[in-house]
């Protein structure tokens, strides 16, 4: 199995995100957390599940 979420946490540490948005829906995701990439893949898809792991993690990048 791809370990998803840890390669993009691994990416978030690299500096490569460049932005995050919520979208209604994307693909046959809604609601959706979408990562914004400046490496491919560019866009990554998180589901609504992941949501408060992905804001914890946005919140200490801020600090």
């Amino acid at each position: 199995m791809y370990p998803y979420h840890n390669k993009i946490k691994q990416r978030i540490a690299n500096k490569e995100l460049i932005r995050y948005e919520y979208v209604e829906k994307y693909k046959n995701i809604s609601p959706c957390l979408l990562l914004h990439f400046e490496t491919e893949p560019l866009i990554r898809p998180i589901r609504e599940h992941r949501f408060a792991e992905y804001e914890e993690l946005f919140l200490t990048l801020n600090k």
